[in-house]
This record gives C-alpha cells, sequence and structure tokens, in this order.
C-alpha cells in the first residue's frame, strides 16, 4: 500500500469512529427533555388530603345550609305568631265591626254589590231607563275632621276616613255622563264630572267638558239636583261610612290569613 494510500485509509477511519460519538453528544444537547420534579406529596398523601378538603367543604355548606333553614323556620314561625296575634287583636276588639252585619236604610234605592277581595262596593238601580252606578272606595289617607271648633281635640274619634265615589249614568244609546264625588261631613261635593264616549270611554284627548267648579253656580246646583234625584245625596254618608269600616276590616283580616296560610306552606 503506497504511502498516500495508507494516509487516506486512516483519514476514513478516524472520521468513522468519531461519528458515534457525535450524533450521541447532539441527542443529549438537542433531544433531552425537561426532567420532573418531584411532587410534594406522594400520590396517596395527595388523594387523603383531597378527600380531607372535600369532606371539610360539604361540612361547610351541610352547617351553613342548616343554619338557613333555621332561620328561614324560625322567622317564618314569627310571623305566624304575629299574623295570628293581630287577627285576635281586629275580630275581639270592642270597636270591631269585622262580624257585624250593616242593616240596608229604610228604602233604600240601590242593590249592593261587595266582591270579597274588592276594596270597593258598588251601588246599582235602574231608574226612568238610566242604569245608575256608584263606585265607592274609602280613602284612609284622607280623614274629616269632625270637630273643626274644638281645634285641640286630637282625640282619633274626631277623624272619619274620607268616602269617595265615581258615579255613571248610562241611557241605552249616547255618551255616559260620570261624576267624581266626595262625602264631606256637611255636603256631597262634586269634584269634576265628564261625558264619555260610549264605545271609546278611555279615548286620549278627548274633551270632557270644564272643571266642575268652573262652572256657573247655578248650573252646579243643577248638577247636585240632577245625582239627588236618582239617589246619590247626602244622607247615604252614615250608612255608607259604617259598612265601608266594616268591609275594610272583613278584607284585612281575610288578607291576614291568607298571608298566614301563604307562610305556612
Amino acid at each position: 500500500m503506497s504511502p498516500a494510500s495508507l494516509a487516506a485509509w486512516l483519514l476514513r477511519r478516524a472520521t468513522a469512529s468519531s461519528s458515534p460519538l457525535s450524533a450521541l453528544t447532539r441527542r443529549c444537547l438537542y433531544s433531552s427533555a425537561p426532567v420532573p420534579l418531584p411532587r410534594c406529596l406522594p400520590g396517596a398523601a395527595a388523594a387523603a388530603s383531597s378527600s380531607h378538603w372535600t369532606a371539610a367543604r360539604r361540612f361547610l355548606a351541610s352547617q351553613s345550609s342548616a343554619s338557613s333553614s333555621s332561620s328561614k323556620a324560625s322567622a317564618d314561625e314569627n310571623l305566624r305568631r304575629v299574623i295570628d296575634s293581630e287577627i285576635e287583636c281586629v275580630v275581639q276588639s270592642e270597636e270591631s265591626t269585622a262580624d257585624k252585619h250593616i242593616d240596608l236604610p229604610d228604602d233604600f234605592p240601590f242593590e249592593v254589590i261587595d266582591n270579597p277581595g274588592d276594596q270597593s262596593v258598588t251601588l246599582k238601580r235602574e231608574f226612568a231607563g238610566e242604569t245608575i252606578k256608584a263606585a265607592v272606595y274609602t280613602n284612609f289617607d284622607t280623614e274629616e275632621d269632625l270637630n273643626e271648633d274644638d281645634e285641640s281635640d286630637n282625640d282619633e274619634e274626631s277623624f272619619k276616613p274620607a268616602i269617595q265615589m265615581v258615579v255613571t249614568v248610562k241611557k241605552p244609546e249616547g255618551p255616559i255622563l260620570e261624576f267624581d264625588c266626595n262625602f264631606n261631613d256637611d255636603e256631597l261635593a262634586i269634584e269634576n264630572m265628564r261625558m264619555l264616549n260610549r264605545d271609546n270611554p278611555d279615548a286620549e284627548n278627548a274633551y270632557e267638558g270644564p272643571p266642575f267648579s268652573v262652572l256657573d253656580e247655578s248650573l252646579q246646583k243643577a248638577l247636585h239636583r240632577y245625582l239627588e234625584v236618582r239617589g246619590i245625596k247626602h244622607s247615604l254618608h252614615d250608612w255608607l261610612h259604617e259598612y265601608m269600616i266594616s268591609k275594610d276590616e272583613k278584607e284585612y283580616v281575610v288578607w291576614l290569613k291568607n298571608m298566614k296560610e301563604f307562610i305556612g306552606n
């Protein structure tokens, strides 16, 4: 083998023998995966800890639920006791009219329509081909002072709740005449009146007439007389006051009982 051939052969051996090392070195440098850090707790310990916290959460939740249920039951029971006490107070009061029957006055011309649960009653009658209806309300926000001459007397008996009334007069055809009235202690006052379209009584922008107070005095008196002839007059005041007070107490007791039933369910 010539010196040149020997040199070439030695060079090829050196290159071949170094290749595996170089490949291994490259794999160690570039393809090594990160080594995961050891967990703080072994698997069994971690599972036990997780179970512990789950149980703790369930315990706290059950305690909160039990506390809420206890508070609800206590509040409900307290409300029922208060309602029972209020019902007993209203029914057994010496001034109570909740169980009192209010007789109609002699020659009372109206049918009384009193629907349970309604805050008003309706007086109705037929008169000379007309249908007269009066929806009667008790306004406890406005009270009449019955002892105006004695300014020092502020006893509760010196006040009466105001009686308000909306009266409609209908004929077989044509518009409807409607009055807003208040019962003062000494008179039936007409607050307003209007003419309504029978087919569309709630029509907006319809001309209803001027305010009652600006009408000519003779016209006001004639309209008062018009209502009196149809049975709407001041003599109804005392009976309506007694009847509406009794109705309010009855409705209040029913309302309390309904509330108690709702709380108990």
